[in-house]
């Protein structure tokens, strides 16, 4: 039974979850420990030791680990990663200006070399003197560079060139733009390039400190990452084009969706703390972003899925506005650390402010809140304001109450900011507590959700009655509104795929009629085509209600809250090559890619080539990706318009694509 177990590692932004998994049994065991940002090798390790002494196995029975993260996406989301040098070959200073390439260079140095290639693989001469030049200045300056030639993809031979001659001089990791993607338009697969190189450093320690801990522990097997389309690679080719794993997290839970619920087509939405994730599974693959995913607001040229991220989760910060008649409340998108998980964490310090203020005779403005430091490093809490440095000195690692903290209206503001550079938690009532209150949730302190909540319903609202009759009352309405909100980003999200994205379905009328299932002489009504596949800790409390309201049948696996970790390992590695044939006069036929450019005079030959190199290519890629025995399928588009002489062919493209399951250990 213990033979030929696969470990599967996610390492999201607030838990690292860790799966045993058997192609004959399913899922194993699973186990999650707090991500660790600062040294992930500890919640790394923290996870698979978890896993490993619930299955009670021996780390002999492990024959493969397949990593997927979200790291390399919240690195550029936050505007993290290392300084990287830029090369152009062929380019001039005015192409900076496509696609946001300035705006992502930054302060980073750019180099613009004489070269480059045109549509058929000729080339201008390389000169690579002002490169010479600038090197060893260059090299003490950043920590890895990115080379983009003109037509690189069509003849990347200048990019090889440059690429040798930096290695030797600067031994930093080198990215060329050829590599990462077959497509036209230079600028955007330079900024694609530029992203890949601020990436190579953190993903390099993240596989780093995973590989340090198997090797620890013993675990010597061969190790794959979940890339953004939801394929594997293998960990060294996931070092050398990093960027193929952004969005690596949502598309391993996509992978784990049609896994566990064998489901072709679904919409999968993934609630965690924070965000929901929404996608669409069409014929039992991720649906991708055509256009090339989008991340930190840039459009890289990385075939990605097409995820949209939404601020709504089940620590999402309750708002209640009091001023209209009756009550309205919404959800997010800022997140809180629910009460009855601070409770758990630093009990009486909790009660003692919520008793008193319950007690007291007239509420305050900041009841049932609180602030407490995230307990990150001292060195990342450096370069604060005079004012935010002293409110943040007040406030302590045991949670202290908002109405005692902040004394003058602008300390408001300056506790936002400490909060949005994620120094402090404000501690509140969150659809986690109200879950608490209801009975369907149980993992944290009930008692102080319940504190929460009945000091929130003493409100009043614009007619001076209290905005609920009870904690339980209030409760319900927090996840009715949690409901209905989700039930919305998961129709925009779907309404976008459908080309309608136009339609909001928070601000329609005619939504909200059929949402709300209101009689009138005019019916509305509104649904989804497929199942809801609801994944996430907490999907089983609220995804059958949200599919009820979206007219659906809601498919919530047993494993919801690992379904990352397994997308991690029953994926497959795939590669895909396309060749080129172009015509640049009568009758020559020049193929491109996959190897050195070819000169022909006969067309059929020049396909044949074309197909043969596509094939070989993609096998042979994935065999360098980790594949066990991949099997190839080809397909190929002719653009040959007919003129008056008969057909004359403008550009052939045949595009090979290969896949199989990753190599395991035999022991």
């Amino acid at each position: 039974m213990t033979s030929h177990l696969l470990l599967g590692i996610d390492t999201g932004g607030t838990y690292t979850d860790a799966v045993l998994f058997s192609e004959a049994a399913g899922v194993v065991a699973k186990a999650k420990a707090l991500t660790t940002r600062h040294e992930l090798a500890v919640g790394i390790a923290g996870a698979v030791e978890a896993v490993l002494e619930k299955a009670k196995v021996p780390v002999t029975a492990i024959s493969l680990v397949s990593l997927s993260t979200t790291l390399a996406t919240n690195a550029l989301v936050e505007g993290q990663g290392g300084r990287a040098g830029l090369v152009m070959i062929g380019f001039g200073p005015e192409d900076l200006k496509r696609d946001g390439l300035l705006e992502a260079l930054g302060a980073d140095p750019v180099l613009f070399l004489p070269g480059g290639h045109n549509v058929h693989g000729g080339e201008t001469p390389l000169d690579m003197s002002a490169l010479d030049e600038a090197l060893p200045t260059l090299a003490s300056q950043v920590s890895s560079f990115a080379i983009a030639g003109y037509f690189a993809v069509r003849n990347p031979a200048h990019e090889k060139r440059v690429r040798e001659r930096i290695r030797e001089v600067s031994h930093l990791p080198v990215t060329c733009s050829h590599e990462l993607s077959s497509k036209l338009g230079g600028p955007r697969r330079a900024l694609t390039t530029l992203l890949n190189a601020r990436l190579v450093s953190m993903i390099d320690r993240l596989i780093g400190s995973c590989e340090d801990f198997l090797k620890r522990r013993g675990i010597h097997v061969p190790m794959m990452v979940v890339r953004g389309d939801g394929a594997l690679i293998s960990a060294a080719e996931a070092r050398l084009r990093p960027i193929e794993t952004i969005l690596s997290g949502p598309a391993a839970s996509l992978v784990g969706a049609r896994h566990l619920t064998g489901l072709e087509n679904a919409v999968v939405s993934d609630i965690g703390g924070t965000t929901t994730d929404v996608a669409v599974l069409e014929k039992g693959r991720p649906r991708l972003d055509a256009e090339g995913a989008v991340v930190g607001g840039f459009r890289t040229m990385v075939e990605a899925v097409a995820m949209r991220t939404y601020g709504l989760g089940g620590d999402s910060e309750v708002r209640i506005n009091d001023r209209g008649l009756k009550a309205r409340i919404d959800l997010g998108p800022r997140r809180f650390l629910p009460l009855s998980l601070a409770a758990a964490l630093h009990g009486d310090a909790v009660f003692a402010v919520l008793e008193k203020q319950l007690r007291a005779t007239h509420a305050g403005r900041h009841d049932g809140r609180l602030a407490v430091r995230t307990g990150l490093p001292d060195h990342l809490a450096s370069g604060l304001q005079p004012q935010e440095q002293a409110l943040y000195d007040r406030i302590g690692m045991i949670p202290l109450a908002l109405a005692d903290l902040l004394v003058s209206t602008p300390q408001k503001a300056t506790l936002d900011r400490l909060v949005a550079r994620g120094l402090v938690h404000i501690c509140g009532v969150t659809p986690s507590d109200a879950m608490h209150v209801l009975g369907r949730q149980a993992q944290w302190n009930a008692a102080a959700a319940r504190l929460g909540l009945e000091i929130a319903a003493r409100m009043k609202d614009g007619s001076g009655q209290p905005i609920a009759a009870s904690a339980e009352n209030l409760a319900e309405m927090i996840v009715d509104r949690l409901t209905r909100q989700s039930s919305e980003v998961i129709l925009q999200a779907c309404l976008g795929e459908d080309g309608a994205g136009t339609i909001d379905p928070a601000a329609s009328v005619a939504v909200d009629r059929a949402l709300k299932r209101e009689p009138g002489i005019v019916r509305f009504s509104i649904g989804l085509d497929r199942p809801l596949v609801g994944l996430g800790a907490s999907a089983p409390v609220y995804y059958p209600a949200i599919a009820v309201m979206l007219g659906t049948d809601a498919a919530i696996p047993a494993e919801a809250d690992v379904a990352n970790a397994v997308g991690a390992v029953v994926g497959q590695v795939r590669a895909s090559v396309t060749v080129f044939v172009t015509t640049p006069e009568e009758g020559i036929f020049i193929v491109n890619g996959a190897g050195a450019s070819e000169r022909f005079i006969d067309q059929e030959q020049a396909f044949g080539v074309a197909r043969h190199r596509a094939q070989s290519m993609a096998l042979e890629t994935a065999r360098a990706n980790g594949a066990e025995e991949p099997a190839a399928t080809m397909w190929e588009e002719i653009d040959a318009p007919e003129i008056e002489r008969g057909r004359r062919l403008i550009e052939a493209r045949f595009t090979a694509s290969a896949s199989g399951r990753p190599r395991i250990a035999h022991h």
